[in-house]
């Protein structure tokens, strides 16, 4: 997993922008309407886990100064290793036992957000050997979260619980929080971080205040690329306008590994052998991308979309409006001109429904060689 910066330890200071709402947290610690349920929601790489996180220490720090939490009092140095008592977690899990519970995965939980708290979830899910299953809050861990927020305080003070990526609670899991974050215990904070808040039960959303993190501003990216890694100002504003505001975009171009470059080719063979209609070949692609796993799938097809996307753009030229590396640029530049008004809706649908299939576990093989067989047509439009 790309490394996002080793020496963070998540405080204010360390997020990249979203400097407004740290604003707004800091004034609300200061005025003392700390609201008890907080949705913190946001595009994928603007910083939501890392600013929950920044936020519960300074909550919990006893020597706040210079609008951030001191480093230096016992709950700070409990919150550089995420083990303070008062601070707990629930996270997307795979079932490996009958009532499955974050609990059982906290360790590997604190190391991948010490080497990335800004990951996505196919990369937690790729970090804890899920292989094919789905990533999934169980009801048991509701059960988990109303256990320990209904015990005292353990230092005294403010007790946190941040449910990351908590659209996906499943709805008995929701339905059993309800009444906890409507009326949580005396200083019980929920800080609830979601990509898709719109998953979420209406009911949830109602009993919480919802904070939408903007996509983060490309000269900010630049600068912190400058001052974190030394790359020179050219290439690090190329990278930051390739990020499209996000910092874990940023930082995987950077480190442009095996997964990135695997996702091009793949992307790449896909529509070279369905316009030249070699099924022989079509078939053995749909092979390979069946023998990776479900999460890995679901991550190709979701950046086939983004390039499809990229690929009509590029017709209306106009590159400050197009989010490419090299690579991917030199490809779209010949491949552009066959994504058109008139098969970009089909591809993007044929491309959707084959992930809805995946999430389904519907056999990938025939998945796969269908979608390209689809593609047959819908390029030579």
């Amino acid at each position: 997993m790309v490394t996002w910066d080793k020496g963070a330890k998540m405080y204010f200071r360390d997020i990249i922008g979203q400097d407004s709402t740290i604003e707004a947290m800091r004034s609300a610690v200061a005025e003392g309407r700390i609201p008890h349920a907080q949705l913190i929601c946001g595009p994928e790489g603007t910083g939501k886990l890392a600013l929950a996180i920044a936020y519960a220490r300074y909550l919990c720090c006893t020597h706040r100064n210079g609008g951030d939490a001191c480093g230096q009092c016992p709950s700070c140095k409990k919150f550089d290793k995420l083990a303070h008592p008062d601070l707990h977690f629930a996270f997307p899990i795979y079932k490996k036992e009958q009532h499955p519970s974050s609990d059982g995965f906290i360790d590997k939980w604190r190391q991948a957000v010490e080497e990335n708290a800004y990951m996505n979830l196919n990369q937690w899910m790729a970090y804890i050997g899920a292989e094919n299953q789905q990533g999934l809050i169980y009801t048991s861990q509701s059960q988990e979260i109303i256990r320990k927020l209904t015990l005292k305080s353990s230092e005294g003070g403010y007790k946190v619980m941040i449910i990351w990526m908590a659209e996906k609670m499943n709805a008995e899991c929701s339905n059993k929080l309800l009444k906890i974050i409507e009326e949580p215990p005396t200083q019980t904070v929920f800080l609830l971080v979601s990509e898709n808040p719109d998953q979420l039960l209406p009911t949830i959303q109602s009993r919480v205040q919802h904070l939408m993190l903007r996509p983060i501003e490309e000269d900010t990216i630049a600068n912190a690329l400058t001052s974190k890694y030394g790359l020179a100002d050219t290439d690090a504003r190329q990278i930051a306008h390739v990020s499209a505001g996000s910092w874990l975009k940023a930082l995987e171009t950077i480190h442009l590994g095996s997964r990135a470059k695997e996702h091009i080719e793949l992307f790449m063979t896909l529509m070279r052998k369905s316009y030249a209609r070699d099924l022989k070949g079509m078939r053995q692609w749909a092979d390979s991308v069946a023998a990776m796993g479900r999460e890995p799938q679901k991550e190709f097809l979701a950046y086939s979309q983004r390039m499809i996307r990229e690929s009509f753009i590029c017709n209306f030229r106009r590159p400050e409006i197009n989010y490419m590396n090299t690579d991917e640029a030199t490809f779209t530049s010949r491949f552009a001109p066959f994504v058109n008004e008139k098969n970009i809706f089909g591809i993007m649908e044929e491309l959707s429904e084959a992930q809805r299939h995946i999430e389904q576990n519907v056999n990938a093989k025939m998945v796969f060689f269908d979608l390209a067989l689809k593609m047959i047509m819908l390029l030579k439009q």
